[in-house]
C-alpha cells in the first residue's frame, strides 16, 4: 500500500495536467481564430499586479479585455472595469490557481472583441498557476521589490516558465534591502531566455518598455 500512494498521485496528476492541456490548446486554437492575444499574468499576492492591469487598460492604446482569477470578492474586477475594460470574474474558492476549463468558460461569458489583447489576472501564488497552461500566448510573471531578491531560486518552476519577468515597486527601493542586480542574475540562472523589466506600476517608470514589451508581443 505505501508504495502504490505515490504512484497512483503522480498518474492522477499526469491525467489532471493531460486533460488540461487538451482544453488550452483548444483555447488556443479558438483565441488565434479570433486573433486574439492572451497573456497569463501570475505572481504572490500583494506584487502590484493588478494595479499594472489598471494602469495598463487606461493607457495602452488598443482593446483590452481581462479575465480576473481570485478565491473569493470581486474586488480586483470591480477596480478593471472601472478603469475601463470589459472584465469577467472566477473565484477558485479553496483553488490556487485558474486551469483552462475555467479559461473557456470565462472567455464564452467575455466574449472578447477580435483583435483585442486579452489578460488573464492569475490567482496570488508562485507554484500552481505554473503548472496549469491556460492556452495563452505569453507568460509574464510579476515580483515586487517587497518580497526578496530570492525568490526565483524559491520558485524556479514558475520563473522557468515565463517569457518576461516584471520587478515591479521601485519606488519602494530606497526603503527595502533588495538589489535588483542580484535579482536579475537570480532570474538569469532559473531562465536565460526570459526578458526583464524594472517598473513601478504607481509611479509609471518603466511602462513605455513594458508597453513596448506588448505590442511587439502583439505583433
Amino acid at each position: 500500500m505505501c508504495e502504490e500512494g505515490p504512484v497512483t498521485t503522480v498518474t492522477l496528476e499526469e491525467r489532471v495536467l493531460a486533460r488540461n492541456d487538451r482544453q488550452a490548446q483548444a483555447n488556443r486554437d479558438l483565441l488565434a481564430a479570433r486573433r486574439i492575444r492572451a497573456v497569463n499574468l501570475m505572481s504572490s499576492p500583494g506584487s502590484g499586479k493588478t494595479t499594472l492591469l489598471e494602469r495598463t487598460v487606461r493607457e495602452l492604446r488598443r482593446p483590452v479585455a481581462v479575465i480576473e482569477g481570485d478565491q473569493r470578492t470581486p474586488l480586483d474586477a470591480e477596480r478593471i472595469r472601472a478603469a475601463g475594460a470589459p472584465v469577467t470574474q472566477i473565484n477558485t474558492g479553496a483553488g490556487c490557481h485558474l486551469d483552462a476549463a475555467m479559461t473557456r468558460r470565462a472567455l464564452d461569458e467575455l466574449a472578447p472583441a477580435p483583435g483585442s489583447l486579452l489578460f488573464v489576472e492569475n490567482v496570488g501564488n508562485l507554484i500552481c498557476p505554473s503548472l496549469f497552461d491556460l492556452g495563452e500566448d505569453a507568460r509574464v510573471v510579476i515580483v515586487s521589490v517587497t518580497e526578496g531578491a530570492d525568490k526565483p531560486l524559491k520558485y524556479p518552476y514558475m520563473f522557468a516558465v515565463a517569457d518576461l519577468v516584471v520587478i515591479n515597486k521601485t519606488d519602494l527601493l530606497p526603503y527595502v534591502d533588495f538589489d535588483v542586480d542580484t535579482c536579475r542574475r537570480h532570474i538569469t540562472a532559473v531562465n536565460p531566455r526570459a526578458a526583464i523589466l524594472t517598473v513601478s506600476a504607481t509611479r509609471g517608470d518603466g511602462l513605455p518598455a513594458w508597453y513596448a514589451w506588448l505590442t511587439t508581443m502583439i505583433g
